[in-house]
């Protein structure tokens, strides 16, 4: 369809200008016409509504034929005419920098919905890891709540007894379920500790590969990262472990459970209390858990660049969608736990003495409160060097299987969530 423009804008100076349209022609204001030279005059005669008026230079030239007469300019348009087969077809609308700015609106709305969504995936992704880690936890904490029972009874209690004489005497007295005793509030405080752990170590070892350029994160960056992952965990999840320790220390059987012993503790000791062992706490679980996740990521990275480890994973690719979530593990379900329970018991054993400073800074009342240090120097007096060790072999036999289990189902679930 042959088409011509018919554009106006104000370019004139300030002056009033001489117009070759009627006075009271409110329509049109200033600006020209703009169409192919081969249009014959006719064309430009049914155009143009005035006739008879010479041209001028001050005026847009409209016809061929114009009328010339002083109007003040008011409003700018833009005319459109169209040529069809059907006849002349006219239409009046606004400037073209109305146009831009709905272009420029698009664009800014459209910018902004791909925010949106990249925000809730990102929030989908984070919620998705919390839950893997918290899973992890729940799972393996449950399967090693004996041990775990066991090893609060050598360091709260100071049982003497061995190992064999200690589970008959709770299997007597208590029954099969005192094993788990205090395991709900276990589960309570480990789930979302784990989760957040997890995550954090995730997030702060992406965030230093990131800053530094590598390729690769590097074992000083996997420590730090742990260590940031182990201080922000315990910042966050202290006051329920030290609900738990007081429930299952001598007379917690008579606070009430969970809400009761909270309510004793803010009743009798402030609220402050529940963050007591903090400072050992973050000095235990910093290093325990950079020791934890380093060990796990170096022994990993080892194995995925051996021959070994290339080959599986190029065999992964090749299957593709035809693996199942077990063998989507990038280390297999075997490898996965071995080297867990490894990178567990490497944590364990370094900062074992912590856990059991920890514990006794947890147990004093505010008349006998003691620091950390004082403490520690304290069980030494009491009991030696071995004393800071005390409960290490069941706890071992806890930690074990334990960070085994809690690797695995996390690297299971993070497949079966598929978390970014």
């Amino acid at each position: 369809m042959p088409k011509f423009h018919l554009q106006f804008k104000n370019s004139l100076p300030d002056y009033q200008p001489y117009l070759p349209f009627p006075s009271n022609s409110n329509l049109l204001v200033p600006g020209g016409l703009f169409i192919d030279p081969c249009f014959l005059s006719s064309l430009l005669d049914l155009v143009s509504p005035f006739k008879g008026s010479p041209p001028s230079k001050n005026t847009a030239c409209v016809s061929r034929r114009q009328k010339r007469e002083s109007v003040a300019v008011k409003d700018l348009f833009f005319l459109s005419v169209s040529l069809s087969s059907d006849g002349l077809v006219s239409e009046h609308k606004e400037c073209q920098l109305q146009n831009e700015l709905n272009k420029k609106n698009k664009g800014a709305v459209a910018q902004v919905q791909q925010k949106v969504r990249v925000t809730r995936r990102g929030a989908v992704n984070t919620t998705k890891h919390l839950w893997a880690g918290a899973i992890a936890a729940m799972v393996s904490r449950t399967f090693v709540a004996p041990l775990e029972r066991l090893k609060l009874e050598y360091i709260v209690r100071g049982e003497q007894r061995n190992i064999f004489e200690l589970v008959k005497k709770i299997a007597l007295t208590q029954g099969l379920l005192g094993f788990w005793k205090g395991n709900l509030i276990n589960v309570l405080r480990t789930a979302p500790f784990k989760a957040v752990n997890f995550y954090a170590y995730d997030t702060y070892r992406k965030q230093l590969l990131r800053l530094s350029g590598n390729e690769e994160t590097t074992n000083s960056e996997r420590f730090i990262a742990g260590a940031a992952a182990g201080i922000t965990a315990t910042v966050l999840c202290l006051p329920l472990d030290t609900i738990r320790t007081k429930l299952v220390a001598p007379g917690g059987e008579g606070l009430g459970g969970v809400i009761g012993a909270f309510r004793h503790m803010i009743q009798t000791e402030g609220f402050f209390s529940l963050y007591r062992g903090l400072v050992p706490s973050i000095v235990s679980m910093a290093p325990s858990a950079a020791v934890f996740y380093s060990v796990y990521d170096m022994l990993k990275s080892a194995y995925l660049h051996s021959p070994e480890g290339r080959k599986r994973i190029q065999n992964m690719r090749q299957m593709g969608q035809d693996l199942n979530a077990l063998d989507q593990l990038e280390l297999g379900p075997v490898r996965t736990l071995l080297y867990g329970a490894i990178a567990g018991a490497c944590a364990e054993v370094a900062t074992y003495p912590f856990e059991v400073v920890r514990r006794q800074l947890q147990l004093q009342v505010q008349a006998s409160k003691m620091g950390a240090l004082a403490t520690g120097l304290k069980i030494v007096e009491q009991g030696g060097i071995p004393a800071l060790y005390a409960g290490l072999i069941p706890s071992l036999l806890q930690v074990l299987p334990s960070a085994s289990i809690s690797y695995f189902v996390y690297e299971f679930m993070k497949i079966v969530l598929k978390v970014n």
